[in-house]
């Protein structure tokens, strides 16, 4: 009688594992969001109010008077100032043994970053890409600046 209760134990475990992909999607939030910010997902365009969620794959883009905070998973916090486009290009992040990857690229703008526990579990795994460089983050903080797209 235990080949039945595996068809019983198989449609939970699938249920807790949709639900655990779904919540690793969550990359970090918006802990300070002040003037124009608003997140690009799936080539739309929405408002980034504090709370939001950032996701792999999003575009963070700040208007003129625009400045955003985020906290990642791993405790990560970035900055980004204004006239900034920062793409999350991949986040993947084991809560267990910090270990993962943190990939990002600044298009245009600045970005200051206070690396969390990927980076000091694993320095070469948090990388960000710029238009002229690959920086490999090595360090606990870093500032990163470069032009604008019109520059």
């Amino acid at each position: 009688m235990k080949f039945p209760m595996i068809f019983l134990a198989l449609p939970l475990a699938l249920t807790i594992g949709v639900l655990q992909a779904g919540a690793a999607e969550n990359a970090g939030q918006i802990k300070v969001s002040k003037g124009a910010v608003q997140i690009e997902r799936s080539g739309q365009r929405t408002p980034a109010p504090v709370g939001s969620v950032v996701q792999q794959g999003d575009l963070v883009i700040t208007g003129a008077d625009g400045s955003v905070g985020i906290t990642f998973r791993d405790n990560s916090l970035l900055s980004v100032g204004p006239d900034s486009v920062l793409s999350i290009d991949r986040f993947v992040f084991d809560s267990t043994t910090h270990q993962g990857a943190f990939e990002s690229s600044l298009k245009q703008g600045t970005l200051a970053v206070v690396s969390g526990k990927l980076a000091k579990q694993s320095p070469e795994a948090m990388k960000v890409r710029t238009p002229a460089a690959i920086l490999g983050v090595r360090g606990t903080e870093f500032l990163v600046r470069t032009g604008s797209v019109k520059d």
